[in-house]
């Protein structure tokens, strides 16, 4: 597993290397022309949001019978999110599976706890852009309504009586034993506030890189944050696309093209998504260094090995005595 979660994380680079590398002339155009405070605000609200959706994660994890300690949650999440810049979606699901596999969660709750995560963020992405798009996008209304109508539906398939019916099918259909225990509304409402949250807090980063290229109004903060919301779920239904690139970046230039200067919305749309695949990164190079930190630590705890090899001799040693031969 080790091996392939090495392989998998430099197909992940490669992947994320290829999308900026792609767009080099257009991204470096959109860094000459930001400050660095503005894009090292929004890398932070970038990271924070980040790390919301894994706490929501986790809320849905615990709530399944499996909870994690903070970091080993923190962990699995930021190293197996790299998964989804390799085409196919399926990547980060098994990815995280397997890791979590490591501290004894089935994998029936990692598959259920992560559907769930995904699910909710994106039922609350497009509560959130209905919410707050139809006042301030005529464009966003034009040409993305048929999506907010998906809204209600898909908070009201929230609910712990539908999500226990649909991930018990799931289950059933790929010979996993059922969920010990179901989802509680608690449960639930906990996981809605932390990814409400963390839309909030990428519509914060969204903002930043508004007013950055000229932006103002104070609607904009509002319009910020239904763009991104409305662009990260476009992306995600391009099933193919590594990471949503591409259909995110024209959800949320459609959207912000009538209340910025010419050309500013590719240059917020290309400068997110670079801002965001750092945040990635730095995600999972501290999530792979907290691995490698815990392994340390459990090596130098290890209990030493005794004259005999056998149970026996390890309790003597921690008495002091002389191991008894059985």
């Amino acid at each position: 597993m080790r091996v392939l979660r090495v392989l998998l994380v430099l197909l992940a680079l490669g992947f994320c290397a290829y999308s900026v590398i792609h767009q080099w002339d257009a991204t470096t155009r959109a860094f000459r022309e930001m400050s660095w405070p503005t894009l090292a605000g929004a890398l932070v609200t970038g990271l924070a949001g980040l790390f919301a959706w894994t706490l929501g994660w986790r809320t849905f994890l615990g709530g399944l019978g499996s909870p994690l300690p903070l970091k080993v949650a923190y962990r699995i999440s930021a190293v197996s999110q790299l998964g989804k810049y390799v085409p196919g979606k399926v990547w980060a699901l098994v990815t995280q599976i397997e890791m979590a596999r490591e501290h004894k969660v089935p994998a029936e709750r990692s598959f259920g706890s992560t559907l769930l995560a995904v699910a909710t963020s994106t039922a609350c992405g497009l509560a959130v852009a209905a919410v707050t798009l139809p006042l301030t996008s005529a464009a966003a209304r034009r040409e993305y309504w048929w999506l907010f109508l998906l809204a209600p539906f898909m908070l009201a398939a929230l609910h712990p009586k539908v999500v226990t019916w649909a991930l018990g099918i799931m289950l059933k259909l790929v010979r996993r034993p059922a969920l010990e225990h179901p989802v509680s509304l608690g449960v639930t409402l906990r996981a809605v506030g932390w990814t409400v949250l963390g839309w909030a807090l990428f519509g914060v980063h969204t903002w930043l890189l508004c007013l950055a290229v000229g932006g103002d109004g104070p609607g904009l903060p509002f319009l910020a944050t239904g763009a991104y919301a409305l662009a990260f779920v476009a992306g995600f239904l391009v099933f193919i696309a590594p990471g949503g690139i591409g259909a995110r970046e024209a959800a949320l230039t459609v959207v912000l093209t009538p209340v910025l200067p010419a050309g500013a919305p590719v240059v917020v749309a290309i400068a997110s998504r670079v801002v965001l695949t750092v945040a990635d990164l730095v995600n999972a190079g501290a999530g792979l260094l907290l691995g490698r930190s815990a392994r340390r630590h459990r090596a130098q705890a290890a209990p030493p090995a005794d004259e005999g090899g056998n149970e026996a001799g390890r309790h003597a040693l921690v008495r002091g005595t002389k191991p008894t031969k059985e």
